[in-house]
């Protein structure tokens, strides 16, 4: 991959402790700051219940469409940097978290190492995620398997409630 080559990639965005709205703006200032990186579109933000351990506050959820030239690994490394910035700190597996960050799409690369899996793996089982990227480009592909995000909505099992808010992030 050309470093200096602009990719599109489609983010994923979760706060469930504290001021999760300011901390999910806060989350797209600093994203807009990284190198060579702008940030483009924002879905609505969504209030989500949530996924994997459901002892815990409902999340709000976003997804954000940014362009880059860093690499998807230099990207990863920024993304979670910030995550510890806006003070994300350790926790149990799906537990509560100040910020999560996961790259969702990355152009139409698939890519699997011990660090970082992209499309993210588990794209298709959450609506949390699948909701606000549809939203976005519903009609885009997952570079996995093809189908659109809008396919992958309708064959998803997720069942958990997902209701959009009134609350705006500006791009």
């Amino acid at each position: 991959m050309n470093v200096a080559e602009r990719n599109t990639v489609f983010l994923g965005l979760g706060s469930n402790v504290g001021d999760r709205a300011d901390v999910l703006r806060k989350a797209v200032a600093g994203i807009s700051q990284l190198p060579c990186t702008t940030v483009g579109r924002c879905s609505s933000i969504y209030e989500t219940e949530p996924w994997g351990d459901s002892d815990q506050p409902a999340f709000l959820n976003c997804a954000l469409e940014i362009t880059t030239c860093l690499d998807p690994t230099g990207l990863l490394t920024r993304l979670k940097d910030l995550e510890i910035q806006l003070g994300r700190v350790p926790t149990r597996k799906y537990g509560p978290r100040v910020l999560d960050i996961d790259i969702l799409v990355y152009g139409s690369l698939v890519l699997e190492t011990e660090a970082l899996r992209i499309p993210h793996p588990m794209l298709g089982q959450r609506r949390f995620v699948l909701v606000p990227l549809a939203e976005l480009c519903g009609e885009g592909r997952c570079p996995r398997d093809g189908r659109s995000f809008n396919a992958l909505l309708a064959a998803c099992d997720d069942t958990g409630r997902i209701e959009k808010t009134p609350l705006m992030l500006s791009t």
